[in-house]
């Protein structure tokens, strides 16, 4: 709520020099290509204002930058609960701006019990696509509502976090080529202790990619390096996983074949 407040309270020059800082930070470790979710406005001015301060991020710096709406990510306090009427605000009238203005490369989604449902996950992801928009997902991260195999059902780039994924959300995000995103910043941040599937993964060949999941809440950390050794040492990739999780399976999650390898 904090977060959310201090957004919208925020021009755009001055989210762009607060986000240079920790932009920096990550282009020190080798950085060249980075997602920016926003998700922190909850309404349309703020997120559209959030979009465009991460693109602008490109000219600032020798960054290439890819945008994603996280329109459904929390419900906002003015909301007063009412989750369905929130995601009816997200579909019939952000997603349209967001899609007219060009400023998003994918649609994300918080889909677990303590933000939206596999319905009005559904919603947001149908709309997206009707719209052009590519999808992933927050997945998974804090019980198993099959949010790995719903994200693979509508084709999603990536799913992200996935400490519960069963098998049949393994099986779907193989089939569907959907990239599962681990961030064991999050993991060790907010003391999880289901570690991801990641045998299960290896099993039925899901790619794996890596991130910081850079954000105030649950994985306040800039160093890509840092989840490269918390990769191998929490989760048990080897260091040739945890490599092509920052490299080409990172591309990979964002839409990219033209990266990530040489």
């Amino acid at each position: 709520v904090s977060t959310v407040a201090a957004t919208r309270a925020a021009s755009e020059e001055a989210l762009i020099a607060s986000a240079l800082p920790r932009l920096d930070s990550l282009i020190a470790e080798g950085v060249t290509t980075i997602e920016i979710k926003s998700g922190y406005g909850l309404e349309t001015a703020t997120e559209l204002r959030q979009l465009s301060a991460a693109r602008a991020l490109a000219s600032r710096r020798p960054v290439s930058v890819r945008t994603s709406f996280l329109g459904a990510h929390a419900l906002p306090v003015e909301a007063a609960g009412d989750k369905d009427r929130y995601i009816d605000l997200v579909c019939n009238e952000m997603l349209p701006a967001v899609a007219q203005s060009g400023l998003a490369d994918a649609v994300d989604a918080f889909m677990e019990n303590i933000a939206f449902s596999a319905e009005q996950t559904s919603r947001v992801f149908a709309a997206a696509r009707a719209l052009g928009l590519p999808v992933k997902l927050h997945a998974d991260q804090l019980s198993n509502l099959g949010g790995g195999a719903l994200a693979a059902g509508f084709g999603a780039l990536s799913a992200d976090h996935l400490e519960h994924t069963d098998e049949a959300g393994a099986v779907t995000m193989a089939r569907s080529g959907t990239v599962a995103v681990l961030l064991p910043g999050a993991y060790y941040f907010i003391r999880e202790t289901q570690k991801p599937p990641v045998e299960l993964f290896r099993k039925h060949g899901v790619k794996l990619a890596l991130a910081t999941d850079c954000n105030p809440g649950s994985s306040p950390c800039t160093s890509l390096l840092l989840m490269l050794n918390m990769a191998c040492v929490l989760f048990g990739l080897t260091p040739e996983e945890a490599l092509r999780g920052l490299t080409v399976h990172g591309a990979r999650a964002l839409g990219l074949r033209d990266r990530g390898q040489l």
